[in-house]
């Protein structure tokens, strides 16, 4: 038996009970179906086929959710930091025996390659056990003083939370929005991706069997504009925490405006990778190429505009292209797979889409820009060169395994066609001077810039862009000052007059 074989027999075995009960909401620590008993497909992007029916919820299902995450808020909230650590450092070992049901759960929902997806499970119980070790700290503050007076600040959880995550690395992600939040001591209504819910209601029930309150994670699956609309319109649910798309951001917030909700956004990103001729190319080529390919190029964080200096640009590129056609294209559970299919036929248009317009603006297809294969959502991996920062391939989010390889002369006009774009998520900057390093990272509009790096998680480090690409911060403190509202408390140092009117 071949490894992808056994892979698929384990996977068959993963799935079965969603086939047989398919994807349930979860609410107060129930597997309930949705309250219209409606239900929708989630499809594998493989070949197509039914994987489950999925509870479609709505309003109705969206009330008993919050109402639970908020009856549960009231004791959760007011554990002690360390008792909390103490359940969510078992959540995270509970993901880690299940790691293996997890990765392969995701790699026939998704798509994303098993190399990739196995580590999914070791990623998001990081995240919990992070958390967790700040969940004690997470109420602390600052004493400040004057002659006069004490001022004393401190946190509080700011309430029952709404997360819709997406459907790209979603197991991963989840986590990385539910577990600081569950570490502040909110209460959480979690609406997936429909394109790939199976994982979350893997998070809820395996947290819930390591010991997390029911109700304190509660699980509506559905639309956006039911289920979405309804949560983020609630008025019980204090912050929305999203991922996803900027146009989706944009209609979150206006639908959270009349409830005042806090908000916050990880959305899109047209990423510039930026090498110059006095870069590591070898490095600067495994960096680029990683940053584009794995994870099929669904990434926020991918690297999806190359822009070269002249002098190197046709080298360059030459070796990106033999990279690109040298990658395998296959199943996700495949061992030897990088790249596998797109997470769904709408997606898949979607990316083949540019190729058209790639051709139609001038840019060449110098590897891949074609569907591979007549079943499922698979393409090849794709690098466009000649091109500039007009065309749509430069300028809109494609989230696939495409590269966009545009020249520069110089440094003002690799920070020029950096910044010449609506988002500001993540850059990449490959040189060798220190001094151009710190003034293109002055200069740059991103959030987030490794140099002479591909994405190297820090969990203590802060995540998030500027411009279309989001609102706040993520990972570390960052994560608690919205999963909480700071308080002051004033003190007199000494008597002062009271001032007196009439």
């Amino acid at each position: 038996m071949s490894a992808l074989d056994e892979n698929l027999s384990k996977a068959q075995g993963y799935l079965a009970k969603f086939r047989e009960t398919g994807v349930m909401n979860h609410i107060a620590g129930a597997s309930v179906p949705a309250n219209s008993g409606k239900t929708f497909e989630t499809i594998s992007p493989v070949d197509g086929s039914v994987l489950a029916q999925v509870a479609k919820g709505g309003a109705f299902d969206i009330d008993a959710a919050v109402a639970a995450a908020k009856e549960a808020f009231v004791s959760w909230s007011k554990m002690p930091g360390k008792d909390r650590k103490a359940i969510l450092i078992k959540v995270a070992e509970a993901i880690e025996a299940r790691a293996e049901e997890v990765a392969f759960t995701e790699c026939m929902d998704t798509g994303q390659a098993l190399r990739f997806m196995s580590k999914a499970a070791v990623r998001g119980a990081a995240n919990f056990r992070f958390f967790a070790d700040q969940a004690p700290s997470a109420e602390d503050g600052l004493a400040l003083r004057n002659p006069n007076q004490m001022n004393v600040t401190s946190r509080r959880p700011i309430g029952p939370i709404g997360v819709i995550t997406p459907w790209n690395t979603p197991f991963m992600l989840s986590t990385w929005k539910i577990a600081p939040a569950l570490a502040a001591g909110c209460t959480v209504v979690h609406k997936p991706a429909e394109f790939s819910p199976m994982t979350a209601k893997l998070l809820v029930e395996i947290a819930e069997e390591a010991g997390l309150p029911k109700g304190v994670l509660n699980l509506v699956n559905g639309f956006g504009d039911s289920a979405g609309r309804a949560l983020t319109e609630h008025p019980d649910i204090k912050a929305i925490a999203f991922v996803g798309e900027s146009r989706t951001g944009s209609h979150i917030m206006r639908q959270g405006a009349d409830t005042l909700k806090r908000f916050h956004f990880e959305l899109g990103g047209k990423n510039p990778v930026i090498v110059f001729d006095d870069a590591d190319l070898e490095r600067a080529v495994n960096a680029a190429t990683f940053m584009i390919y794995s994870l099929n190029g669904e990434r926020c964080t991918s690297s999806s505009r190359l822009l070269v200096q002249e002098s190197i640009y046709e080298e360059f590129t030459a070796k990106v292209a033999d990279v690109a056609k040298s990658i395998k294209v296959g199943h996700p559970l495949d061992p030897e797979t990088v790249v596998g299919p797109l997470i769904h036929p709408v997606h898949e248009k979607k990316v083949l889409s540019y190729f058209d317009k790639a051709r139609e603006e001038g840019a060449v297809i110098a590897a891949g820009g074609q569907k591979v294969g007549d079943a499922g959502c698979f393409v090849s991996p794709t690098l466009f060169t000649g091109a500039n920062n007009n065309m749509a391939i430069a300028q809109e989010e494609i989230f696939g395994p495409v590269l966009t390889a545009i020249p520069f002369k110089d440094e003002d006009e690799a920070l020029a066609l950096a910044n010449d774009v609506q988002y500001g998520l993540a850059a990449y900057l490959w040189t060798a001077d220190l001094d151009r390093a710190m003034r293109m990272t002055d200069n740059l509009d991103a959030g987030m810039m490794w140099v002479n790096s591909e994405n190297v998680r820090h969990l203590p480090s802060p995540f998030g862009g500027v411009k279309a690409s989001g609102i706040g911060r993520d990972g570390g403190d960052w994560s608690f000052d919205f999963y909480m509202e700071t308080v002051n408390v004033s003190f007199p140092r000494q008597h002062h007059k009271v001032p007196r009117l009439g």
